[in-house]
C-alpha cells in the first residue's frame, strides 16, 4: 500500500509539472503575436509592456519564459497588471468563500445523492421510484445560474418573501451564525443538480450489483437484507459516486462554483476567475487554473487510495 501511495504521488507530481507546461503553452505560445501586450492588460501603456516583455523574459529562448512563470507562480510573485494586485493572495482571499461553498454544498449533495439512489434502487419500478427519477431530471436539467436567480429572487432580501439574505459572504470567524444563515441558499442550488445525477448513477449501481453471485450467496446464507444492502451492495455501488465525488469536489473547489459565487456575490475563487475573464486579465486566470488542477490532481489521489478501502479485489498489491 505505501508502495503504491509513493507511486501515486510521484504521478501527481509529474501531471502538476504537465500542467505548468500546458498553461504556459496555451496561454503565453499558441495565441500568437506578443504575450506581454496580452499579459499587460488593455490599458498598458509602452512602457509596461516593455517592462514585463523583460521580466518574464519574453525575448528569451522558451525554455527560460517557461521557467520564469512557473518561478512566479509558485513563489507567489505572480501579479495582475491590470488591478496591481498580488493574484495568489487575491485567490487566499477567495479560498474561505470557496471552501464553505464547496464543503457545505458537497455534504448536501453526497448525503441526499446517496440517500435518492437507495431509495431509488430498493423500490424500483414503483411509483416512488418514478417520482424520484421524475424529480432528479428535472434537478439536472436547471441551470445553475437560473436556478440561483430566481431562488436569490423568491427567497432572498428585496424578493417576493424575505428568508434568506441578499448574497454576500459573512466569514465564520466574524459570526458563525451569519456564516451558515447567508450559505444556505447557495449550498441548495449548487447541490441541486448533483443530488439528482448521483442518485441516478448510485441507483443503476445497485440494481446491477444486486444480481452479483456473492449477493446471492449472502441471501443462501441467511443474513438480514439491510445488511447484504450495506455491507455487500452499497458499499461496491459506492466506487463510482467515490470517483465522481472526488473529481467534483476537486472542480468546484478549484474554482468551478463560478455561476453560484456570481450569482450570489460570495467574493470566492471562482468569482475571482470571473472577473479576471471578463477583463482579460491573463496572470489570474493562469493561477487560477493551475490552482484548480493542484485541486484536481490532489483529490484524484485520495481517490484511488480510497478505493483499495472500498473494495479489496482492487488493492494494489
Amino acid at each position: 500500500m505505501l508502495t503504491f501511495f509513493v507511486r501515486r504521488i510521484i504521478g501527481a507530481i509529474l501531471v502538476m509539472v504537465a500542467v505548468t507546461f500546458i498553461v504556459f503553452v496555451i496561454f503565453i505560445v499558441v495565441p500568437g503575436g506578443d504575450p506581454a501586450e496580452r499579459i499587460a492588460g488593455k490599458n498598458a501603456t509602452p512602457q509596461n509592456v516593455i517592462n514585463i516583455r523583460h521580466d518574464w523574459k519574453f525575448d528569451k529562448p522558451f525554455y527560460e519564459q517557461y521557467a520564469v512563470m512557473v518561478q512566479k507562480m509558485f513563489s507567489g510573485s505572480l501579479v495582475s497588471y491590470t488591478s496591481q494586485q498580488n493574484v495568489v493572495s487575491q485567490i487566499v482571499q477567495g479560498m474561505p468563500a470557496t471552501f464553505s461553498l464547496t464543503i457545505g454544498a458537497g455534504i448536501i449533495w453526497l448525503f441526499f445523492g446517496i440517500l435518492v439512489g437507495v431509495i431509488s434502487a430498493v423500490r424500483a419500478g414503483r411509483w416512488s421510484d418514478r417520482l424520484i427519477t421524475v424529480l432528479a431530471l428535472i434537478g439536472i436539467s436547471l441551470p445553475v445560474f437560473w436556478l440561483g436567480i430566481v431562488c436569490r429572487y423568491y427567497l432572498a432580501e428585496g424578493g417576493w418573501t424575505t428568508i434568506f439574505p441578499d448574497g454576500e459572504y459573512t466569514g465564520i470567524t466574524q459570526s458563525p451564525l451569519q456564516w451558515f444563515y447567508h450559505l444556505i441558499l447557495p449550498w441548495l442550488v449548487l447541490a441541486v443538480l448533483f443530488i439528482g445525477f448521483y442518485g441516478r448513477v448510485l441507483r443503476g449501481n445497485i440494481l446491477d450489483t444486486i444480481n452479483e453471485d456473492y449477493v446471492r450467496t449472502a441471501r443462501a446464507k441467511g443474513l438480514p437484507a439491510r445488511s447484504i444492502l450495506i455491507r455487500h451492495v452499497l458499499r461496491t455501488s459506492l466506487i463510482p459516486i467515490v470517483t465522481l465525488f472526488g473529481l467534483d469536489f476537486a472542480s468546484v473547489l478549484g474554482g468551478g462554483a463560478i455561476l453560484t459565487e456570481t450569482v450570489f456575490d460570495l467574493h470566492g475563487v471562482g468569482q475571482y476567475a470571473a472577473q479576471s475573464i471578463n477583463n482579460f486579465d491573463l496572470p489570474p486566470i493562469m493561477g487560477v487554473t493551475l490552482y484548480g488542477a493542484f485541486f484536481i490532481t490532489v483529490f484524484s489521489v485520495f481517490v484511488d487510495l480510497f478505493y483499495a478501502y472500498l473494495d479489496p479485489r482492487i488493492r494494489p498489491t
